[in-house]
């Protein structure tokens, strides 16, 4: 079969999970003998389309300005200007393609109109992965207001994008329950789980040497630092922790709050915390084989349920999981249940606190806990199984 996957930010040039998670998706469809294109916007030169194979895949760019680490104002408008960009520009290409199936992820939420446009072109249908649910966590941020105009506009891509899909795969149950309580039963959904490919490996990188790490129990966070994430949760923490001089924070990534967080450690001279930049998706499994503890850190003011991506690098590796959620987040009983780490509730510090000291006073424990991972993720979280449920669309 011929699938076109559809994302807003793909390999080698980004460091996003979304993009690691969609090529590691095309790989498996690759290799289970489908033909795949990838179609994502690139910021190009002097040329508006370029084609190339990445580990057999055929990804196709075309001309779009940033939609990523740019202010709020200019990323809506270049990802609104996406489908229309990608008509024009692949118009051509598209007409010597014959898709079975489109696969389209979101966010971003603007692919709408042009999914709708190669289902139309193709007869086929589109299978919508969907992870969180824009333009709603901005607004449970505070960052636009319910009724606003920015709101509504949102809201009508939002619309689209539901609209030409003939299934909308969701990463969670409780996010399905969400989503319904929201929209109804006027989309079709299905329960999709975020995933991995636990077959990939990695060099040493000498992070440990690198940052003079070698005696010390390193709690790490890598992926995204913005308001989505309460990155704040984390640093309370490590500054709660800086008596504990074994251990030491690693926050890894980019975002919007990269300088408040940075500004915060330098304001209360925290120790124990490192701040890096991001790095290639090679050099950041390296780094994951050499951690202790996999952190993560929602939003108590989100509404939805988010499974982050993250913690499938810390299950693919095996390391036990420590993460603070929103209040009603079914990841919380997921992890517990399979005894993977410890969760809590965003604001419950003490609690949060309490279950780093447990895993930073008992190896075995994180042993443990970090066997327990790498089983959830056989388990539940596996490229395998999530290209099983994206193609099944194919035959229900």
């Amino acid at each position: 079969m011929k699938l076109a996957l559809l994302i807003d930010d793909y390999v080698p040039f980004s460091t996003k999970v979304a993009a690691k998670m969609m090529h590691e998706l095309a790989c498996e469809f690759s290799k289970a003998g489908h033909d795949v294109t990838v179609i994502t916007p690139g910021v190009l030169q002097d040329q508006k389309i370029k084609a190339d194979f990445i580990d057999g895949v055929e990804v196709i760019r075309f001309k779009s300005g940033p939609v990523k680490n740019c202010s709020f104002v200019k990323r809506a408008i270049n990802e609104t200007l996406l489908p229309f960009k990608a008509k024009n520009y692949l118009s051509n290409i598209l007409n010597e393609k014959k898709f079975d199936l489109i696969v389209n992820y979101s966010p971003s939420i603007f692919w709408g109109y042009f999914a709708r446009y190669l289902k139309e072109k193709n007869h086929c249908p589109v299978y919508l992965i969907l992870r969180d649910f824009f333009p709603q966590w901005v607004i449970d941020n505070g960052m636009i207001k319910e009724n606003s105009l920015a709101t509504k506009y949102f809201r009508f891509f939002e619309k689209i994008n539901y609209q030409a899909a003939d299934v909308i795969g969701i990463q969670s149950e409780a996010n399905i329950k969400y989503f319904k309580s929201c929209f109804g039963e006027t989309y079709i959904t299905r329960l999709l789980y975020n995933w991995a490919d636990p077959e990939i490996t990695a060099e040493n990188y000498g992070f440990r040497e690198k940052y003079n790490l070698q005696e010390k129990t390193i709690f790490f966070y890598g992926g995204n630092i913005g308001k989505a994430q309460d990155m704040d949760n984390l640093v309370r923490l490590a500054e709660k922790m800086q008596n504990r001089t074994e251990a030491h924070f690693v926050f890894l990534g980019q975002g919007d709050e990269v300088e408040l967080i940075q500004r915060k450690i330098n304001k209360n001279s925290i120790n124990n915390v490192l701040l890096l930049p991001p790095v290639s998706q090679e050099e950041f499994r390296s780094i994951l084989k050499e951690i202790d503890v996999g952190l993560f850190s929602l939003s108590r003011c989100h509404l939805s349920h988010n499974f982050p991506g993250k913690i499938l690098g810390y299950m693919v590796n095996g390391i036990p999981i420590l993460g603070s959620v929103n209040p009603g987040n079914d990841l919380k009983s997921v992890v517990e249940k399979a005894e993977a780490g410890f969760i809590s509730v965003n604001g419950e510090d003490e609690l949060f606190y309490e279950n780093a000291l447990r895993l930073l006073n008992d190896s075995a424990l994180r042993e443990k806990a970090g066997n327990n991972a790498l089983c959830l993720l056989h388990e539940k979280f596996t490229v395998t199984a999530a290209a099983k449920e994206i193609l099944s669309i194919l035959i229900s």
